[in-house]
């Protein structure tokens, strides 16, 4: 499957202002599989772009503005080939048949961030799995999310705590990717989150849930399996149609732009994003 991928967003300040360093993370994971055919790049004229890797090996372009400026302009266009992929051909290791996971005291040590619970929670019975077999465990988790919590589109802001969405019974993609992550550190399961495209073909567009916007969804950590993505808001296991741009352990880790403006005098800021994802 070839795909093209064209995102643009713009800041516009209604006075002069100067911007921090901003990250970006809008470019795909390396992956051993995927193909970048294509890729264009563009900032204001005076921005001075680096590309490294960040803590997590996301590939970030670092910008720094040295002008004051009334607009920022970010413009990526990629075409990709992305095999097909089958999300359940894996085979887990024994000790990760059945929640929670047994890691080895290396794994447990390297994991052990993404293990930790950071949000108090009253779990529902339907998100408490513990002793439950693996893979029926994770994908009633999922399902069961995707089936309870509402989708809302809401384009700014940070994810909501988590008893807030249960309690609201609705949510955007971020909000129930931070679910999902902490009810899998509830039941000893690791788990990231993860930004990027989302492919939706032929969905209807009663059904589309990423149309003109990146996605978030949840990475658990399988012995066996590595790590295995999970999308609470379709409450589907994740295939070649998700392409990861950030993986983190913290919402601001996995935020598509990263940065902020400051002046003089109060300055109000605007936002505009478009994105297509469509098949070549």
């Amino acid at each position: 499957m070839r795909l093209a991928i064209r995102y643009r967003a713009e800041y516009r300040y209604d006075a002069s202002a100067s911007l921090s360093t901003h990250v970006l993370r809008l470019f795909p994971r390396p992956d051993p599989v995927l193909r970048i055919e294509r890729q264009s790049f563009a900032t204001v004229p005076d921005a001075q772009v680096q590309f490294r890797r960040d803590l997590f090996d996301n590939v970030v372009a670092t910008g720094f503005f040295p002008d004051e400026m009334t607009a920022l302009g970010i413009d990526l266009d990629l075409d990709l080939l992305v095999p097909e992929r089958n999300p359940f051909d894996f085979l887990l290791e024994p000790r990760g048949l059945r929640i929670p996971c047994r890691y080895t005291p290396e794994e447990h040590h390297l994991l052990a961030p993404f293990l930790r619970p950071t949000q108090p929670t009253a779990w529902p019975e339907p998100l408490a799995v513990a002793s439950r077999p693996m893979i029926e465990g994770l994908i009633g988790m999922n399902r069961w999310i995707a089936d309870a919590i509402g989708y809302e589109r809401r384009e700014e802001g940070d994810p909501l705590p988590v008893g807030e969405t249960l309690a609201r019974g609705r949510g955007a993609c971020r909000d129930v990717a931070v679910l999902m992550a902490e009810a899998l550190r509830h039941n000893g399961i690791a788990a990231r989150l993860v930004s990027g495209y989302l492919f939706e073909g032929d969905a209807a567009d009663d059904d589309r849930r990423a149309a003109g916007a990146m996605h978030a969804w949840t990475e658990a950590y399988l012995p066996g399996a590595g790590w295995l993505g999970l999308d609470p808001t379709h409450g589907v296991l994740c295939d070649h149609c998700f392409i990861p741009v950030a993986v983190g352990l913290v919402p601001a880790d996995i935020a598509p732009v990263s940065g902020t403006y400051f002046s003089d005098v109060p300055v109000r800021s605007t936002l505009s994003t478009s994105l297509a994802v469509t098949r070549i």
